[in-house]
């Protein structure tokens, strides 16, 4: 889908910020780039829509140079979030969506269709939010917008870079798990750059770690928890295992202090040696589950309790993968 040919990007001042970069991105692969500061993550990015252009080297889309597409053209079919959200102040919510449809030509009844869609794709109730100012939104719904906008022409890359990074961890956390599932229904191919490394092993379907404007590794999150390519990458890790293969009584432990009366409506039931994971695939479809050691009721677990003991482990340095 995109593939990165010997890449080199210079600066004026001499700076190589990317040096011989060769990969491809997979077609609906959530693909994350993350390394230290200066790495060279941001520029790969903004290289993808010329936002900052290559020194030598060939970036493909679809095995078409970047630069044998007009680049206004490429850039609308290249959908843009940014950790700023950059929505314009003086526009409601849905002309805000529009601007991208609208330079393509659509009509104005199929953009306000798409508008209403992409609300509701993203978890807002249309007829509340398309004539609201972004003043009139929190930080985690101004993203949304901002993501809906980025999906407004339906184009086949999203790019994001360090999106969830200016918000509260609660807010950072649902965004998370609200990307996840929206990429599950729209398969696009997001090329993604954070900071944070659980943020990178819960979102990516490979991670990119980069170090001095080289590749050090690209792989799955399990593969590079578990077979890191060097001392560095080791490092970079730090010490992590997978939580969501933690038992579901250790969840009842953690809670068992403010433990819930199991509501006489919680008929599902989940055994204590289950794992986090199971449980809270059961939990799409049940509000609690009774846990169960030896035939014996020891709790429940809810959503919101997974989440919780997921992120207090993130914190902790934790792996949450998926």
């Amino acid at each position: 889908m995109i593939s990165f040919v010997n890449v080199e990007k210079v600066y004026p001042d001499g700076t190589r910020a990317v040096k011989s970069l060769d990969m491809t991105i997979n077609e609906g692969e959530f693909f994350v780039l993350i390394g230290p500061s200066g790495c060279g993550k941001t520029t790969t990015l903004k290289m993808i829509n010329r936002l900052n252009e290559t020194s030598d080297g060939k970036i493909l889309i679809r095995d078409k140079s970047i630069h044998d597409y007009n680049i206004h053209e490429l850039r609308r079919n290249i959908g843009y979030v940014l950790q700023q959200i950059a929505l314009f102040p003086h526009m409601t919510i849905e002309e805000n969506i529009s601007i991208v449809p609208e330079l393509k030509g659509w009509d104005k009844k199929k953009v306000k269709a798409r508008v209403t869609e992409l609300l509701e794709l993203v978890g807002l109730d249309p007829e509340q939010y398309r004539n609201r100012k972004p003043s009139e939104l929190s930080g985690g719904q101004q993203q949304r917008i901002g993501v809906a906008r980025a999906l407004a022409a339906d184009p086949p890359v999203i790019l994001m870079d360090e999106p969830f990074s200016a918000l509260d961890p609660i807010s950072r956390e649902q965004l998370q798990k609200d990307i996840v599932a929206l990429q599950a229904k729209i398969k696009k191919t997001i090329v993604f750059v954070t900071h944070d490394m659980n943020e990178a092993l819960t979102l990516g379907d490979r991670v990119c770690l980069m170090k001095d404007g080289h590749v050090v590794q690209i792989g799955t999150p399990e593969e590079l928890v578990n077979d890191p390519a060097n001392d560095f990458v080791e490092s970079f890790l730090g010490n992590r295992q997978n939580v969501w293969a933690t038992n579901v009584i250790e969840v009842v432990k953690k809670f068992r202090d403010r433990m819930q009366t199991i509501p006489e409506a919680t008929t599902a039931e989940i055994k204590s040696n289950a794992t986090i994971e199971e449980a809270y695939e059961l939990l799409h479809h049940h509000s609690a589950l009774r846990v169960l050691r030896r035939n014996e009721e020891i709790g429940i677990v809810t959503s919101s309790m997974i989440l919780e003991f997921l992120y207090d482990h993130s914190k902790e340095g934790g792996f949450i993968g998926s």
